[in-house]
């Protein structure tokens, strides 16, 4: 069953993507700083942040494969063969 946070998404344009990834990243640095200066009351939240970036970053490859040529990607797969 796919999750909430993965339909939501599924409907954002490539554009809305790549900056959500980049606006999550800034805010996964600065709560990184402010972890080791003087701590979060929810340590748990780096990690729910960390798994909000490699959705983004699995969503945002899997768009890209999906516009690449496929005879590219037989190439690559027949070669780890």
């Amino acid at each position: 069953m796919a999750t909430k946070k993965y339909l939501e998404l599924k409907e954002m344009t490539q554009e809305q993507l790549e900056s959500e990834l980049e606006l999550t990243l800034g805010g996964y640095h600065k709560m990184k700083i402010d972890h080791l200066i003087k701590g979060l009351e929810n340590p748990l939240s780096l990690r729910e942040v960390r798994r909000d970036i490699a959705r983004l970053s699995t969503e945002l490859r899997r768009r890209q494969l999906e516009n690449t040529d496929p005879s590219g990607r037989s190439k690559i797969r027949a070669r780890r063969k």
